[in-house]
């Protein structure tokens, strides 16, 4: 996972520059068109922006969807078909960005970050929102459409959000974004409850390295989360043209989730950092084990290479009364041998009493 992932402009680049950062395969850009009322519902894929135009003037709600990666110049296309403002399509072409809102005029400019599920980890990615009085569109780079079962419920009439105004579809996609963190926080909860279990079995470093991995992940999920409370704290302040009053009250509920997921992020990242604090506790108890009982079998050799060294400087002469009679006595080896027994015999009685071993 890099530490930094985000696509950006060279220095003292113009504001507005759209550039082309990594191009996009053929066919790798869907486009889908969903135009609803109360009582019509269309669903259409387009080959290109422009076919989008009549229905902007009808007296209903237009959805477009761009899924994938979208080129410098469809993007600048996009912006003057619908009077996107230049900083806001420079931020939807580096991916990347912090989640904010920013407000032009007659339009609102939503930024937010989808977290996912990948084979190495967690992924976060760009999803970007323009809306207008009766129109939407929405940019997600992944490679998956996030939004399927929002046009489920518009396809069903499910609810009241064909009978609202387009800051209602602006509320379901941004908390269909936040809920997403509800799935990915479930499985980092199992990762976490199974690293305590191996922390209190057989701990190994790659233990150590899944602990390194899941702090990373949750310092990403927290950066790139965070902010989601303040662009629903900016919605919901009341004096924006194109939020209604009938809204706040379901944006009240998207600001408590993204306060619920931020709960549960710090919770796992304060247990992590435990975890983290019960590995290096648990490798220094096992360091310490080891050395004790290196140092008790250094100590119990201790008097038995004592023994051995008096007896083997060989002082044997029988006519010198400091020489070592028990050299030439006919038991004196297997007895050596049984004093020995008997230190180490000893010395494991005593170290059994002072409960060192």
């Amino acid at each position: 996972m890099p530490y930094f992932d985000k696509n950006y402009h060279p220095p003292c680049t113009p504001p507005g520059t759209l550039v082309e950062h990594a191009p996009g395969e053929p066919g790798a850009l869907t486009i889908r068109l969903i135009d609803y009322t109360d009582q019509e519902y269309l669903d259409q894929l387009l080959t290109n922006a422009d076919e989008c135009r009549p229905y902007l003037e009808r007296d209903s709600v237009t959805w477009i969807h761009f899924q994938g990666h979208i080129q410098a110049e469809m993007l600048r296309n996009i912006g003057e078909l619908f009077g996107l403002h230049a900083l806001a399509m420079e931020d939807v072409m580096n991916s990347g960005q912090r989640p904010k809102v920013d407000e032009y005029e007659d339009q609102l400019f939503v930024i937010m970050a989808m977290p996912g599920s990948r084979e190495h980890g967690v992924a976060l990615e760009q999803v970007s929102i323009f809306m207008g009085k009766n129109f939407l569109i929405s940019f997600h780079n992944g490679e998956a459409d996030p939004f399927e079962p929002l046009r489920r419920r518009l396809q069903k009439h499910s609810g009241r959000i064909r009978s609202l105004k387009a800051d209602y579809l602006l509320y379901g996609i941004l908390d269909l974004v936040i809920d997403q963190g509800f799935p990915i926080l479930e499985s980092l909860g199992e990762r976490i409850e199974t690293l305590e279990y191996e922390l209190l079995d057989t701990p190994t470093r790659a233990t150590l390295a899944e602990i390194h991995r899941l702090r990373r992940e949750l310092l990403l999920l927290r950066r790139m989360l965070w902010p989601h409370r303040d662009v629903i704290s900016y919605l919901l302040r009341g004096d924006l043209a194109l939020i209604g009053q009938g809204t706040l009250i379901y944006l009240r509920d998207c600001y408590d989730h993204a306060v619920q997921i931020m709960d549960l992020l710090e919770n796992y990242r304060d247990m992590a950092t435990s975890m983290l604090d019960v590995y290096l506790s648990s490798a220094r108890h096992r360091l310490n084990e080891v050395m004790r009982l290196l140092t008790i079998i250094a100590t119990i050799f201790i008097p038995l290479t004592f023994i051995a060294g008096i007896y083997g400087m060989n002082f044997e002469n029988p006519d010198s009364p400091w020489a070592m009679p028990e050299l030439g006595w006919y038991y004196g080896y297997p007895l050596i041998w049984g004093v020995m027994l008997l230190v180490v015999v000893g010395m494991l009685i005593f170290f059994r009493r002072k409960d060192w071993l």
